[in-house]
């Protein structure tokens, strides 16, 4: 159980929730945002101590029934209840990260020879791709291990701004961070990522801004615009997809509108991919 991380969880998440959420009166001067700790121990149905011990980082184990009640007084969403139970180490799952990528996947790589696809893991590291991806994301053949993680290239790349531009970084970014959350809390005891998140809270500020914000969401679909060098501006629909049996590998495919000037763009980099 990590009490302190569970702490801050429920003071941001409650500082989310207004009276009026919850069918509460608003007109009363507050003197901070959101509810206050009396509320929620009450929509939860416990005590006001008891709820005060789990902000401050003191407070016993709670149950699952605790949690669920806790969820439903903080109108979490279904991955931030998820990773609330993590955090109060009662996991829905007990999930570990694997470095191998199975040889089905490995082929299912192999046989979308016209979509960009790489299989990452839950540390953001990218660990197969195909020639589409490869020339897309900019030769990741050559890249040694740690600059193949995609956390690191978002804050860190000195070249992100020929890829993305501020708004497309500034969205992708926030959804990395809130899926990077969720996932540590999946993984409480994996060293690797919480080197990473030290890593980039010692070396970025705008990492650090969104970590404090405790947000939590797991990545899906998103669109995303990407400026490449060769072919100029791809609009792509980022899907992203876990894999069977594996919940701590996602495949990432980039798909356009067919007939689109994108998917055009596309063809052009496939064209590439077999010189």
């Amino acid at each position: 159980m990590n009490r302190d991380q569970l702490a801050e969880f429920l003071r941001s998440r409650r500082a989310r929730v207004s009276p009026a959420d919850v069918g509460l009166p608003s007109g009363e001067r507050r003197r901070t945002p959101g509810l206050r700790r009396q509320e929620i121990a009450q929509l939860a149905g416990m005590s006001i101590d008891y709820y005060i011990r789990l902000e401050q980082g003191r407070g016993p184990h709670p149950s699952r029934q605790v949690l669920n009640a806790l969820a439903r007084a903080l109108m979490l969403t279904q991955d931030e209840r998820a990773y609330l139970f993590d955090l109060a180490g009662q996991p829905l799952e007990a999930p570990s990260i694997r470095e191998n990528v199975p040889g089905s996947v490995l082929h299912l790589l192999a046989f979308l020879e016209e979509v960009p696809t790489y299989v990452l893991n839950a540390r953001y590291d990218i660990l197969a791709w195909n020639p589409m991806a490869n020339v897309l994301m900019g030769d990741l053949d050559s890249r040694p291990p740690e600059d193949k993680n995609v956390i690191r290239w978002v804050f860190m790349s000195p070249d992100i701004a020929e890829h993305l531009n501020d708004e497309e970084k500034g969205r992708f970014a926030r959804a990395s961070v809130a899926d990077l959350r969720a996932a540590l809390g999946r993984y409480p005891d994996d060293r690797r990522m919480r080197a990473l998140v030290a890593e980039m809270l010692a070396l970025s500020p705008e990492f650090a801004e969104l970590w404090s914000r405790h947000e939590v969401e797991i990545r899906r679909e998103q669109r995303k615009r990407v400026t490449h060098p060769l072919v100029g501006v791809i609009d792509m629909i980022c899907q992203v997809m876990p894999v069977p049996d594996r919940d701590d590998l996602r495949l990432v495919l980039y798909t356009t509108e067919p007939g689109s000037p994108s998917h055009q763009a596309l063809r052009e980099l496939r064209q590439l991919t077999m010189s």
